[in-house]
C-alpha cells in the first residue's frame, strides 16, 4: 500500500488528466476549483484532448494546458509517436508533485507514471486490476460508490487522498473579454435585445432530443417582441437541419438563430446573459448549470444521477416521468428515436416561466 500523504503537504505544480468529452471536461473544474482554494499558491495544470479545449482556455485557475490531438494519428505512425514523445518530456519537465488521473485510459496512466511525480492518483477501477495500474498511480480511490454519485462527485472523490473533502465545490465556466462584446453585437444585428432566452435543442446524439414540434411550441409560448428567443446549435449539417426544421414550425416572428455561428467561448457569453436557459442532455446545458443561469434540462434515457446540471439554479424534466425509458447502456447511440417524445409541452412552459418568476 502507499503511504499517506502528510497532512502540510503543499504542492508546487498539480496536474489534472482528463480525456473526454466537453462536458465531461467542465465538470473536472469543481476540482481545479477545490485544489485551487486548498493550494492557494500552486500551479495547476490539465492534461486534455485538444477539441475540448475551450472549455478551460480562459480559466484563471490554469496555468497550461497539455493537449493531444486526436489528428495526430492521420499524420503516420512516425509522426504520431513523434508528438507523443514530446508530450511526455513536457509533462516531465513540468516536475509535478502531483498528478491527478481522472481518467480510466492506459495512456493516462502511462502519462501519469512517465510523470516522474511522487504522488500519482488515480482510481481503482476493476476493469484495471494489475500490477501495471498499480504501478502508474501511488494512490488508487475506490470505484464502489461511483454508480450513485453525479461525474462531479466521482471526480471530486479523486482528491481524498489529499485530505480534501469537497463534494459540493461549484463548476466553472469562463471565456474571453472580447467574447460578449462580439456577441451582443451579433446579437444587436438580428434586433435581440438585453432579455432574451437561449434553447439549444439539439445533440450529436439524436436519441437525447425532444421533438422539433414541441419545441416549436414552447417558443411560440415564451417568445415576446421584449424578450426573443435564441436558438443555438453546433456547426453540424443535422444539428443545423434541426434548428431550420423547428423554425419552419414557429409561428412567433421573435425568435432568431445563431446556430453554428459561435465559438464554444461566445456560446458561454451568450449563455451567461440569457435570463433562461433550455435544453437537452448536453455540453451547453453543463455550462448554463455551471454560469449560474437558470437552467431547465430535457432528459432522457441518460444516466441522470450522473449527468443532471450540477449547481442550484436549474430544474430537470425527466422522460421517465411520463413513460419507460430503455436502459441507458442499452441504447444504440446511432438511433433516429427520440426518447424524449413523452414530455409534455405545458410542462415544459410551466417549469420554464417558474424560473422566469413569471
Amino acid at each position: 500500500m502507499a503511504s499517506s500523504i502528510p497532512a502540510n503537504f503543499t504542492p508546487d505544480n498539480i496536474l489534472l488528466i482528463k480525456l473526454r468529452h466537453h462536458g465531461d471536461m467542465l465538470l473536472t473544474t469543481p476540482v481545479i476549483n477545490a485544489l485551487r482554494q486548498r493550494y492557494p499558491q500552486a500551479n495547476i495544470d490539465v492534461l486534455l484532448y485538444q477539441e475540448t479545449r475551450p472549455m478551460l482556455q480562459a480559466n484563471p485557475d490554469i496555468r497550461q494546458l497539455h493537449v493531444i490531438d486526436r489528428k495526430w494519428k492521420q499524420e503516420g505512425a512516425r509522426k504520431k509517436l513523434a508528438h507523443e514523445w514530446a508530450l511526455l518530456k513536457r509533462v516531465r519537465a513540468s516536475r509535478y508533485d502531483v498528478v491527478i488521473n481522472l481518467a480510466d485510459q492506459w495512456r493516462s496512466a502511462i502519462i501519469t507514471l512517465f510523470s516522474g511525480a511522487p504522488v500519482r492518483i488515480g482510481f481503482d477501477y476493476k476493469k484495471r486490476d494489475n500490477a501495471f495500474w498499480r504501478l502508474c498511480h501511488t494512490h488508487r480511490v475506490s470505484t464502489a460508490e461511483h454508480g450513485k454519485l453525479h461525474t462531479v462527485e466521482q471526480n471530486l472523490s479523486a482528491l481524498a487522498p489529499l485530505g480534501i473533502l469537497a463534494r459540493d465545490t461549484v463548476a466553472s465556466m469562463h471565456y474571453e473579454a472580447d467574447d460578449w462584446p462580439q456577441t451582443a453585437a451579433l446579437l444587436a444585428g438580428l434586433d435581440v435585445s438585453d432579455s432574451f432566452i437561449v434553447i439549444q435543442p439539439t445533440s450529436r446524439w439524436i436519441f437525447k432530443c425532444w421533438d422539433d414540434e414541441k419545441v416549436a411550441a414552447v417558443i411560440d409560448r415564451l417568445a415576446r417582441a421584449d424578450r426573443k428567443i435564441v436558438l443555438t446549435a453546433a456547426p453540424d449539417k443535422n444539428e443545423l437541419a434541426m434548428i431550420d426544421n423547428i423554425l419552419a414550425h414557429c409561428k412567433t416572428p421573435h425568435v432568431v438563430s445563431v446556430a453554428g455561428k459561435l465559438s464554444l467561448t461566445k456560446l458561454a457569453a451568450l449563455i451567461d446573459h440569457a435570463v433562461l436557459f433550455i435544453g437537452v442532455d448536453s455540453a451547453p446545458m453543463h455550462m448554463a448549470a455551471a454560469l449560474d443561469t437558470p437552467c431547465l434540462a430535457l432528459f432522457g434515457p441518460t444516466k441522470l444521477q450522473h449527468w443532471r446540471p450540477w449547481g442550484f439554479n436549474n430544474r430537470v424534466i425527466w422522460a421517465g416521468d411520463y413513460g419507460p425509458l430503455p436502459a441507458p447502456d442499452s441504447i444504440d447511440t446511432k438511433t433516429q428515436q427520440r426518447y424524449l417524445t413523452t414530455i409534455p409541452v405545458e410542462d415544459v412552459v410551466v417549469a420554464a416561466r417558474k424560473l422566469l418568476n413569471e
